[in-house]
């Protein structure tokens, strides 16, 4: 059985979609099969894999809504071992639709239950806030991986992101575990940046993966070109601190 991993956090800017892209990739890259499903409106998972999202007539919407299975929705990429089910900016209107629908929160699930056994892993690359997209990822989801950029308002925010984490626990899925917090944007040079990770090792200690994802021009350049940092520059500090999470990953699991 495959596991469910979200990645969110309510801020933008902090790496969720260069981690879902490139954990994924470096996963796929380990032999292990991938879903990322892009649950973002901006899609720019989907771009950042080469697909072209305004030819997508059935992605994360349709799925959500149940008036396309899963299964429809796959896209095969170029990324070896990974499927995305893709968004389009039709996502923006879901929150609307959903709001009247019973057992709203559980739309996702429902419909990832069937494919949990034909993947080692599922990454759900969550949108920038902790509406109901990001509320049916975090039920769906066995666990969640928090980026959290290596700048001054790093842990802002934070709070509030764990407790949305609780109160899905309370209510809706009480086996969601927080896979860990993964330090981003990472500049050796900088004084805050280590102060950052000091503050965050300290507060949080075992929930912080070992691997620091470094500040990198090539993992900026990669979305540009519709490749993962694997794809695009195997030998960047990018791509190797990535491969490094997904070892780091896979061991915490097996």
């Amino acid at each position: 059985m495959g596991k469910i991993i979200a990645i969110a956090n309510q801020k933008g800017g902090v790496g969720k979609t260069t981690t879902s892209v490139n954990l994924a990739a470096s996963l796929g890259v380990l032999e292990k099969k991938i879903l990322l499903i892009d649950a973002d409106p901006q899609a720019n998972a989907s771009s950042g894999l080469g697909i072209d999202v305004d030819s997508i007539e059935v992605g994360t919407y349709q799925v959500l809504e149940h008036t396309a299975s899963a299964k429809d929705a796959i896209i095969g990429t170029t990324s070896p071992n990974v499927d995305v089910i893709p968004a389009h900016i039709d996502l923006v209107a879901i929150e609307i639709e959903l709001v009247d629908k019973q057992e709203r929160e559980y739309m996702l699930k429902k419909s990832l239950t069937d494919l949990k056994k034909d993947y080692d892993y599922i990454i759900i690359d969550c949108a920038p806030s902790l509406g109901l997209i990001t509320l049916n990822s975090l039920v769906a989801a066995d666990s969640v991986i928090i980026p959290i950029q290596c700048e001054y308002f790093a842990l802002e925010g934070l709070g509030k992101l764990l407790n949305t984490i609780k109160s899905v626990q309370k209510i809706h899925n009480q086996d969601l575990d927080i896979e860990g917090l993964l330090l981003t944007m990472f500049d050796s040079r900088l004084r805050l940046s280590n102060q950052v990770v000091d503050e965050v090792r300290k507060h949080f200690s075992s929930m912080v993966f070992d691997t620091i994802i470094r500040r990198n021009t090539r993992l900026g350049e990669a979305p540009s070109y519709g490749e993962s940092i694997i794809a695009y520059d195997a030998t960047s500090k990018g791509a190797i601190n990535y491969l490094n999470l997904a070892q780091e990953l896979i061991k915490k699991n097996s």
